[in-house]
């Protein structure tokens, strides 16, 4: 159990519950000004970093500076060209780094953050266009701005009203807005992300089959006629529990698998022409499929091995435990 300050005591759970609720508040006041009084200048916000040049310099000073890298780095990863100056910092040589074709973010709560003085000077002697993010249109920031972001005020989950919390949610909840807005005003795509993003979880998700694909020799292809003896020999030595059967052109026109052999068990199952047995016109892929989109045709077909193919030729072949290496599926 915690003590409040009043003496009551409050559980943990309750206690999350209570700043949950409470920055959901937030969120919900911040969405109504959105459609209120932040509606021009969110958009003018926009029309001013899609006009610039250069890059848009974020800054911020204690947890507005956390939040203000995490939004230069949504927007750098999402097609916007973004860095983080360090207030401190700019003082001492690095407003250097920011130029007149650029744009700048700076975020403070109340506005009065002593150490943006110097980015905030520098942005107005070098007509540098300058975004301020703040809770008070009437703070040095909120005056100084070209256009003012304008939070609503908004309570802190700490009990003492103390440590920032709901006003770092709405600072990430706009900047993440901004980020997203932008990335869907100029197009930026799943094939973008990926060469912004090619490492982790994230960039594995957003390969392309063709990455992944076997190819070469390495594929179970055989000719209509082939007797199915022959056809289970080769499924043994591929191990991908399936051939491709070709036509005389060198499309695919069939398939079969390990389910194909136990539905045909018969005598005659060995003298019988592959063409008997197989499944026709299969389901394939295409190279510049993505992975997710590829998995999600496997699960939803019930099947464990693809084809792929370039105008009907199978050119590789992706099985369900590839896409399992790969750390995707």
């Amino acid at each position: 159990m915690f003590t409040q300050s009043q003496g009551e005591t409050i559980s943990p759970i309750n206690s999350a519950h209570n700043t949950i609720n409470n920055e959901i508040e937030g969120l919900s006041a911040l969405r109504d000004a959105l459609n209120g009084p932040l509606k021009a200048p969110f958009q003018e916000a926009i029309s001013i970093i899609q006009a610039a040049r250069g890059r848009v310099i974020v800054t911020g000073m204690g947890k507005s500076g956390h939040i203000a890298r995490k939004i230069s780095a949504t927007m750098a990863s999402t097609g916007t060209p973004s860095f983080f100056v360090h207030p401190g910092e700019a003082s001492h040589g690095d407003l250097g780094m920011i130029r007149d074709m650029d744009v700048v973010l700076a975020m403070s709560w109340s506005g009065e953050t002593a150490e943006l003085a110097s980015i905030i000077s520098y942005t107005r002697r070098f007509k540098v266009p300058l975004i301020g993010m703040s809770a008070n249109p009437n703070s040095t920031l909120g005056k100084q701005s070209d256009i003012h972001l304008c939070l609503p005020k908004v309570e802190e989950a700490c009990p003492h009203g103390l440590a920032p919390t709901t006003s770092c949610i709405l600072q990430l909840a706009l900047g993440d807005t901004l980020s997203i807005a932008l990335l869907e005003s100029h197009g930026f795509t799943a094939h973008d992300f990926k060469i912004f993003h090619p490492g982790g979880s994230l960039g594995a998700s957003l390969q392309y089959v063709r990455d992944i694909m076997h190819t070469g020799d390495a594929l179970p292809l055989i000719a209509a006629d082939t007797r199915m003896s022959e056809v289970i020999l080769i499924m043994s030595q591929k191990g991908f529990g399936c051939v491709g059967v070709l036509d005389d052109n060198g499309h695919l026109q069939g398939m079969v698998t390990d389910g194909d052999l136990r539905r045909n068990l018969r005598d005659d199952l060995l003298t019988r022409p592959v063409c008997d047995v197989m499944t026709k016109d299969p389901k394939t892929l295409t190279p510049d499929i993505l992975v997710p989109t590829a998995i999600e045709m496997l699960h939803s077909a019930a099947i464990m091995s693809i084809f792929v193919v370039e105008d009907k030729r199978p050119v590789g072949l992706v099985h369900m435990h590839d896409f399992l290496r790969a750390g995707v599926a």
